[in-house]
């Protein structure tokens, strides 16, 4: 009886793994800004100065049809600041950022400015786009 010789391969087939990293590929586009969490805000534009990157709080989100959000999470304006009270002791934080979209009424915003000035916060920062610097000049 005559024995089978087995020899090594010294190839290496890529096309499975080719297949593979491509469909991940197009997993991840695909999935990529579903994961991007957040309000779709037009932030109003101001030259102001930088914000301080160390500070921390809890965003408050106003968006363009009035509805309220405490970090990214929907409020009803009646509850707005018991749910933000527990916000805040859960982040063991003080301050709070107000992003509002620019589309929003003046008279929401500063009704939610005296709600969180009635609550008793010191620290309010408003959220905004910095301003387009670079003016044409005329020839």
């Amino acid at each position: 009886m005559r024995q089978r010789q087995y020899r090594a391969m010294a190839d290496i087939n890529v096309t499975n793994l080719v297949d593979v990293v491509l469909v991940l590929l197009i997993i991840f586009m695909i999935s990529a800004p579903l994961l991007q969490s957040g309000i779709e805000v037009n932030l109003p534009k101001t030259k102001t100065a930088a914000l301080d990157e160390q500070t921390e709080g809890v965003v408050l989100t106003i968006d363009k049809k009035g509805g309220i959000f405490i970090n990214d999470v929907w409020a009803r304006l009646s509850g707005f600041e018991t749910a933000l009270n527990k916000e805040l002791k859960k982040a063991n934080r003080s301050a709070v950022f107000l992003r509002a979209d620019s589309l929003v009424p003046y008279g929401i915003v500063v009704d939610v400015i005296g709600r969180l000035k009635l609550m008793g916060i010191q620290e309010l920062g408003l959220i905004t786009k910095p301003a387009d610097t670079t003016k044409v000049k005329n020839k």
